[in-house]
């Protein structure tokens, strides 16, 4: 599913943690997801929800040990995991084996053999059908369900959230999914009003950045080790993270 949907009141009643880019790193998840419990003890609330910026697979080393926990909700909440450009690359390979050529380099490689499939032949440029191929009959069906419904963005309250940004000028209803997925700038350098305030990932840097018009959680987990999670609700914003 792809599109908005909105959840106005969600943080007039509770809270909703916002969790970086994965890529991979299963242990991370399982860390954050800990201490979004402990969170929730120690500050409970009447409602509270759990959402994912995308960027599940790739350069970490266990991309379907991730997928195998969003798919059961590792979190002890309600959850709407968005997608991320690694997701469509994925999907794109699947469809068109060429885009391997892009996808390897990219951090395609540790999610195939992530699922066993054999990444000799594409690191040298060869056999891009082939590979496709065996991950199709490798991935578990709930996965490449789990990948197909994914949203591009959610609106709450007045955040808008997304895996890497929106387009500046273009109404939050009206953004390309390419740009939600994609976009580094314009977005980035722009101090203009998007309407609401982006809360996104997929430009990694060494601590989140908050500004007035956004918010970047991506803290580079599968090289850090540190996968940040933003906090949002009636108090103010504030972060857990596996690392320091």
């Amino acid at each position: 599913m792809n599109g908005n949907i909105e959840l106005e009141s969600r943080l007039d009643r509770g809270r909703v943690y916002v969790i970086g880019d994965i890529h991979g790193r299963s242990d991370l998840l399982d860390r954050i997801s800990a201490a979004i419990v402990s969170d929730l003890q120690a500050n409970p609330v009447e409602e509270s929800l759990v959402v994912t910026l995308g960027d599940y697979i790739d350069r970490g080393p266990d991309s379907r040990g991730v997928l195998d926990r969003l798919t059961r909700n590792p979190f002890p909440t309600e959850f709407v995991p968005l997608k991320g450009n690694h997701e469509l690359m994925l999907e794109s390979f699947l469809h068109d084996p060429s885009v391997a050529d892009h996808w390897r380099r990219l951090g395609g490689l540790e999610t195939l053999i992530s699922y066993g499939v054999p990444v000799q032949a594409l690191m040298v440029g060869k056999d891009y059908d082939h590979a496709a191929h065996a991950l199709n009959a490798a991935l578990p069906r709930e996965h490449l369900e789990f990948i197909a419904n994914l949203q591009t963005s959610l609106s709450v309250g007045k955040y808008f959230l997304c895996h890497a940004g929106v387009r500046p000028g273009v109404a939050l209803d009206r953004q390309d999914p390419n740009d939600l997925l994609w976009i580094r700038e314009p977005f980035l350098g722009s101090r203009a009003n998007f309407g609401k305030i982006v809360v996104h990932g997929h430009t990694p840097r060494e601590k989140p950045e908050v500004l007035a018009n956004r918010i970047n959680i991506d803290t580079g987990a599968y090289m850090t080790s540190r996968l940040t999670c933003v906090v949002l609700g009636r108090e103010s914003v504030r972060f857990l993270s596996t690392g320091n």
